[in-house]
């Protein structure tokens, strides 16, 4: 079954998703069933470079499954774009044993991915990112523990928002997506979602949005807006001047990327890590795992990476309708 490859090896990279330790653990357990050795590395592609190489059993991904964060580390490495650097790495999956690797990541860990494909070392992509910003998969790990985190934190803001009668700026993750944004407004029924994709920066609408709901009796206003957008704090302050509503930021920041993750995530990545190991053991190569059209499936990561993928328009203007407070 396993063709040419007999050792796996499974990194995490980028910023650490909830779901990630499923999926390192979906990928070790399925290789060795498989028949395949595994080796994790630490760290990431910096960790590669450092020889953080260990091997791993059965036993070395037990009771992790519930756990946010990487078992393995991860770490960012800016210097990993350059092409001497990844024919290091390579030289060093060789020199491990490694001739299949699992990336367990976001965008720029696909992108090692492809280079190391270019080496000559199989690998495959795993989608984790809490960001959703991948254009191939309609799912990322950590996706789903992100906006449940930062739904929880909103609804509390907002108890106090409204019994202070303020206005509150609740800024979520994301990057330059708006996918948690939108989410966390519809969800948590905010009155302004603000998204990088879409937004005109005119705060005078937002102004007028507020002043026109106070005169309606609302007692609070709950603007969510998108890390790609930011500079929540001093938006406050310009809107509590032009209004006379005490207005109050809140960053949710790295909360966002902790925690234990939800089924869904466990799952969803349990069956992605598996998917990896059986196509990785087939001599599969240079593959991205997706997850589209309610099927998990693989791209060629050349042909992931050319995908675009933007806010879907129809969920943005029901985002903008339900937070009308007109009478129909």
């Amino acid at each position: 079954m396993s063709g040419e490859i007999k050792t796996v090896g499974v990194l995490t990279s980028g910023g650490d998703a909830p779901g990630m330790n499923a999926a390192i653990r979906a990928v070790v357990r399925k290789s060795l069933n498989n028949g395949l050795k595994v080796k994790g590395i630490k760290k990431g592609y910096l960790g590669l470079l450092n020889e953080e190489i260990v091997d791993m059993g059965a036993f070395s991904v037990s009771d992790i499954i519930q756990r946010g964060g990487t078992i393995l580390g991860t770490a960012r490495c800016l210097e990993f774009k350059e092409e001497e650097v990844q024919a290091k790495a390579a030289d060093i999956c060789r020199k491990h044993g490694i001739d299949g690797l699992v990336v367990i990541g976001g965008d720029g860990s696909y992108r090692g991915a492809q280079a190391l494909a270019r080496q000559g070392i199989n690998t495959i992509g795993i989608p984790g990112t809490i960001d959703l910003d991948i254009a191939c998969t309609d799912y990322t790990i950590g996706f789903d523990t992100a906006i449940n985190t930062a739904m929880e934190a909103i609804d509390k803001v907002r108890d106090t928002s409204s019994s202070h009668e303020r206005c509150s700026i609740i800024e979520v993750m994301g990057r330059n997506a708006g996918y948690i944004a939108l989410w966390c407004g519809v969800a948590c029924g905010a009155e302004d979602v603000l998204l990088p994709e879409k937004y005109d920066f005119n705060e005078q609408t937002l102004v007028n949005n507020i002043i026109a709901n106070r005169k309606k009796g609302k007692t609070h206003h709950l603007i969510i807006n998108a890390e790609g957008i930011g500079h929540s704090t001093s938006m406050a302050r310009r809107i509590e001047a032009a209004t006379g509503i005490e207005t109050r930021a809140t960053i949710l920041g790295y909360m966002q990327r902790g925690g234990s993750p939800t089924c869904k995530d466990r799952y969803y990545a349990s069956i992605m890590g598996a998917y990896a190991a059986d196509i990785l053991a087939e001599g599969k190569t240079k593959r991205a795992v997706c997850y589209r059209n309610g099927q998990f499936i693989d791209y060629d990561i050349e042909e992931a990476l050319n995908m675009t993928k933007t806010i879907n328009p129809y969920q943005y203007e029901v985002s903008r309708l339900l937070s009308r407070n007109e009478s129909v």
